[in-house]
């Protein structure tokens, strides 16, 4: 069972600017991830990397989606380049909180935290 993911005390308060080397489809997915990911105070600078990767596996899987349709035929080789890049999306997005499971260990995280919850009788507290 992976760790829980809490807010970071070096967490990132702005997002920076996508990186002008990705494509127009990993920037969007930048754009669209990164004020989430900011406002949950997860990400830090050591962090961009590894959200750049997973933007660029998305863009990389719109892009291959576009060829693919653009063609008219399939091409298995493109196929799985598709489902590897889906792959790896997949797995980095789970390590930033962005499916539904690990948006729900960063709740879960957020609750144990949290001196007014009633299901904390007896258990040591964290305090502010």
């Amino acid at each position: 069972m992976k760790p829980a993911i809490s807010r970071d005390s070096n967490a990132l308060a702005k997002a920076p600017a996508a990186p002008k080397h990705l494509s127009p489809y990993a920037r969007a997915e930048w754009k669209r991830i990164l004020p989430g990911l900011i406002e949950r105070g997860i990400i830090t600078r050591g962090d961009l990397g590894g959200v750049e990767d997973y933007c660029r596996a998305r863009g990389l899987v719109r892009e291959i989606e576009d060829t693919l349709r653009s063609s008219g035929e399939i091409d298995m080789k493109l196929c799985r380049a598709q489902d590897k890049a889906m792959q790896t999306a997949r797995q980095l997005a789970a390590e930033y909180g962005l499916s539904p499971v690990s948006r729900a260990r960063v709740g879960s995280a957020a609750a144990e935290g949290d001196d007014e919850n009633p299901l904390m009788i007896g258990r040591n507290r964290r305090h502010a």
